[in-house]
Order: structure tokens, then C-alpha cells, then sequence
């Protein structure tokens, strides 16, 4: 009787399990693509071509301004140090208005304040221990050492910094500065300025 009663239960658990599940998954179909996808191109995904500087050959100032002076160098100083060293990279300067220029180039000169650093090595004489006691004059063995001294001061420079602007776009494709003493004469800065503008420079065009 109990064998009968406990395959009763079993049978009614199977059927139980066989019953309909109330829960039905559902789910939305996919919105068709739009009609442009197939001709869009998502650039994004893409590196930017290389710049070709190859085709930049004329400049002019941007906004047809001169680089701004200062106490230390005045504007043409600037202005023709800058030129020079466009020249001397294939890039001429635009004298008319009957075509537009590749290149607009901005350039200042301004200063700023270096810390710079510097050792100094004085040196001394040990004396050593000779027949049992402290000689410093007389024989004996000594040694001669250094003891290093490192001096913090600031410093003055003038920095240089010229920029190129892609004249159509108006996007900068480059830019570089250098520095030089802040000291000499008229004449003497002159030729500092030159010299920073074509340290600048010479990473032009980039490789």
C-alpha cells in the first residue's frame, strides 16, 4: 500500500514538470539600419593622413601683424630673424594679395626665469695617523678629498617661439620655441635672437 501511494507521488511530480511555464521570453526586433549607413564612412576610425609640408611655399603674417616688441629686442629684429629662417626652409613671404598664402606665422619673444644649478668642489687635506699620534704636517699618510657644493640661482632668459597656421584651415601644423641669454649688447642680442629663432627652426619641416 505505501509502495502504491509513494508511485502516486511520483507521477503526480512528473506531470507537475511537464505543465506550461508561465514565463515566456519576449524581446523587440532590431530597428532596421538607416538608408545612409551603407555609404558612411566613420573617419573616426581611421588615422589622420600625414601632413604633406611639401606644399606649403608662401606666408604671411597672421593678421597681417609684425611680432610684438619689448624692452629687450624690437619688432623687426624679430620679424626679420623669423623671415630668415623661413627662407632658408623654402617658404617665401606673400608680397600681394593675388593668391592667398599657405602659411600664417605668429611669433613672440618674451621672458622667463630659469633655475639653474651649479657645483662647486672645494677641496682639503686629511692629515693621518703616524707613531701613535695625530700628524698633519709632519710624515705620515694623508689624503686630499672634495667636498661638493651645489648653488641655486635664478636666471633670466629671452624665449622665442614661432607658430605656423595652415592658412585655408586655419589649424596649427606647427610650433616651436627656443631660448637665449638674457644679456649684451644691441648688437650682441641681435644675434641671439637669430640664433634661438634657427635653433627653433630647425626642426622644420618634421620629419
Amino acid at each position: 500500500m505505501k509502495s502504491r501511494s509513494g508511485l502516486l507521488v511520483i507521477c503526480l511530480g512528473l506531470a507537475a514538470c511537464q505543465g506550461s511555464n508561465p514565463y515566456v521570453a519576449t524581446s523587440n526586433p532590431l530597428p532596421p539600419a538607416p538608408p545612409q549607413a551603407a555609404n558612411t564612412i566613420d573617419r573616426s576610425a581611421y588615422p589622420a593622413p600625414p601632413r604633406d609640408y611639401g606644399r606649403y611655399r608662401s606666408w604671411a603674417w597672421l593678421n597681417g601683424q609684425l611680432p610684438p616688441g619689448s624692452a629687450w629686442a624690437d619688432s623687426a629684429q624679430v620679424a626679420e630673424a623669423v623671415s630668415n629662417a623661413l627662407d632658408q626652409r623654402g617658404l617665401r613671404p606673400l608680397h600681394d594679395n593675388a593668391r592667398p598664402a599657405d602659411l600664417f606665422v605668429s611669433a613672440n619673444l618674451h621672458l622667463e626665469t630659469r633655475l639653474r644649478q651649479v657645483q662647486d668642489d672645494y677641496g682639503y687635506y686629511g692629515g693621518g695617523y703616524y707613531g701613535g699620534g695625530y700628524n698633519r704636517y709632519g710624515n705620515g699618510y694623508g689624503m686630499y678629498n672634495t667636498v661638493p657644493i651645489v648653488r641655486t640661482y635664478q636666471e633670466q632668459v629671452v624665449v622665442v617661439r614661432v607658430d605656423l597656421f595652415d592658412a585655408q584651415s586655419g589649424q596649427p601644423v606647427w610650433s616651436a620655441s627656443a631660448e637665449t641669454g638674457n644679456r649684451g649688447s644691441q648688437s650682441e642680442r641681435a644675434d641671439a635672437i637669430r640664433e634661438a629663432v634657427e635653433k627653433a627652426m630647425s626642426a622644420y619641416p618634421p620629419s
